[in-house]
């Protein structure tokens, strides 16, 4: 027991400062996320694509692209104003085709950056500040392929800055003046991205989150041995202490203590510790496409399926290719993220959705058939959710309805799937949806039921933090007067 005593005590001084930081910063991140371009906020900045220009056609674009390899994405948006045919290979940066002239970006300077920035939010009296490889508000690694990033401040009310890729123009991230204030005591905080550039940075997180859990285990197993449940202390109280931090410290430690515990180890979980819940699943998923993204050789020209989708009232913003069971399909998006999907082939009839059957089809290509399950998803759920914009995920898109596949391999391994461009939004084993239950419901409290009440969950996750910060606080000052009684006794 003395033991236990000694490593709560010891181990607690400094683990509680962390346990402080990653509270306080907890709470504005509730409210104020990291900075990121949100699809919503992408898409509404898109002019309409015209249907009365003269577009080249996706496979001169392609070829126009200089590479040889298979794309992984294949889009038609807007870069300062102008259409273009956008890239996407494995971890090359975006690589940007005039779908007019076909003529490739391969360098964007500070000019064509503030061009591209005034275009995105039309503010004329936009300023160029500099080229960077990574500042704080980009520490992102799905910014890598894109880096160097221009950086452009836009003078609005929101005082945001807007990084653009220095390959071919695109906006890849705002971050407005409120999310840089108080994202320096918000994710910049609560991740520790002070030493994110550090080899050990991660192994520093998972270490400090184990033993904080192990820590507060401890503490726990103290506090409810030292509680007389059914006599008193002689001070006439159910806790050995009667008064100050440390009866502060022990009450709470119990009140809260196993939430504290929880949103630590869940903590720990987010780090994705020794791959220990990383998928197993060896599904051939990439047969769905059934097919290298390229050769598109569309009967009908960019120009044609815009006009398409203008005479069915359908104003577009962007247009998406895809690829399911060997046979291309074109997404087309509007302002408010509103899709509608054209098969390139046969009539070429504007549509909401793929059919089921050829959905089925491209699954055929993964599994046989009798060893599939699916059912349609038509509100979110336990395993398919929204979040805010403000969250992590909120650059996710998560439409509504999908189509969810169960697969009977030994990984049970599902699939989420689009039908509105037959892409997959997700594919998770049974391992990663464990992982949904220790990160995100023990974490951030993604329960649908709780997401559906926004209001009432913020104000559950505010009191359960300011209980959890209570714990850390006293536990500072109590090993404060600890330490200071040593140094008073050393000398």
């Amino acid at each position: 027991m003395r033991q236990l005593f000694l490593w709560h005590r010891w181990f607690g001084i400094g683990l509680c400062i962390f346990m402080t930081l990653w509270f306080i910063s907890g709470i504005v991140m509730l409210f104020i996320g990291y900075p990121k371009l949100t699809p919503t906020e992408h898409l509404n900045a898109l002019p309409e694509l015209s249907i009365t220009s003269s577009y080249i056609d996706v496979d001169v674009a392609q070829f126009n692209s200089g590479q040889t390899i298979e794309p992984i994405k294949i889009t038609l948006s807007s870069i300062a104003g102008e259409p273009f045919y956008l890239f996407k290979y494995p971890k090359l940066a975006t690589i940007a085709v005039n779908a007019l002239s076909g003529e490739r970006i391969v360098n964007i300077n500070q000019q064509q950056a503030l061009k591209s920035a005034r275009a995105f939010y039309d503010d004329p009296e936009s300023r160029y500040i500099k080229l960077i490889d990574k500042d704080a508000w980009t520490q992102s690694t799905g910014l890598d392929d894109e880096r160097p990033l221009h950086v452009v401040k836009i003078n609005d009310t929101a005082q945001r800055l807007l990084y653009i890729s220095s390959h071919n123009g695109q906006i890849v991230r705002d971050a407005t003046l409120n999310e840089r204030s108080w994202g320096w005591v918000g994710a910049w905080l609560h991740w520790i991205y002070p030493v994110r550039s550090m080899p050990w940075w991660a192994d520093m997180i998972i270490y400090l989150s184990l033993v904080a859990t192990l820590m507060s285990l401890i503490g726990q197993f103290l506090g409810i041995k030292r509680w007389r449940f059914s006599t008193k202390y002689r001070s006439g109280s159910h806790s050995p202490y009667h008064q100050g931090f440390a009866r502060w410290h022990h009450i709470f430690g119990l009140l809260f203590g196993f939430i504290l515990i929880a949103w630590i180890f869940s903590g720990l979980m987010s780090m994705k510790p020794w791959n220990i819940l990383a998928s197993q699943s060896e599904l051939p998923v990439k047969n769905f496409q059934d097919g290298a993204l390229s050769d598109i050789n569309s009967p009908w020209s960019t120009t044609e399926l815009l006009v398409k989708l203008s005479e069915n009232s359908f104003y577009t913003k962007e247009l998406s290719w895809h690829k399911l069971d060997g046979q291309f399909w074109l997404t087309a998006y509007d302002g408010q993220g509103q899709t509608r999907v054209i098969p390139l082939f046969g009539s070429a009839d504007v549509s909401r959705e793929i059919p089921l059957k050829v959905v089925l089809n491209g699954l055929k290509n993964i599994a046989p058939i009798s060893t599939i399950n699916y059912e349609w998803v038509n509100k979110y759920d336990f395993y398919y959710f929204s979040r805010e914009e403000q969250s992590m995920y909120g650059s996710r898109s998560r439409p509504l309805p999908i189509l969810r596949v169960k697969f009977s391999d030994p990984a049970k391994t599902w699939l989420h799937i689009d039908p509105a461009s037959g892409t997959i939004l997700a594919n998770i084993d049974q391992r990663q949806r464990l992982n949904r239950w220790l990160f995100n419901l023990l974490h951030s409290w993604d329960w649908h039921i709780l997401l559906e009440m926004p209001l009432l969950r913020e104000l559950l996750i505010i009191a359960f933090s300011l209980g959890g910060l209570t714990i850390s606080i006293s536990g500072i000052v109590l090993g404060w007067r600890r330490v200071r009684r040593k140094i008073h006794i050393a000398t």
